[in-house]
């Protein structure tokens, strides 16, 4: 189940709650009564490992500059640079 933060407009203590994402959002604060308001709070999802690129370009040694490719130069998205691509073979 997601983890939402909940910030109190009144006394603004922050809170975490569990809940699922078909659920109603909290509205009142539990410690004051006052107005809670959502948060967006900071993921802590990373893509690690080959093949997955920080900036969203491939990289240099992909047959490439790094720059994003035209598209009307490969069918493939990512310039052909793949073994088991078929835009490589040509």
């Amino acid at each position: 189940m997601p983890v939402y933060e909940y910030e109190c407009e009144s006394c603004k203590k922050v809170i975490e709650a569990q809940q699922r994402i078909s659920d109603a959002p909290l509205t009142v604060c539990e410690t004051c009564g006052g107005h809670l308001k959502k948060l967006m709070s900071v993921n802590s999802f990373q893509l690690k490992g080959g093949g997955w690129y920080a900036d969203g370009y491939a990289s240099a040694g992909c047959g490439g500059t790094g720059k994003s490719t035209d598209a009307s130069s490969s069918s493939c998205p990512s310039g052909g640079c793949c073994a088991s691509c078929p835009a490589s073979a040509s």
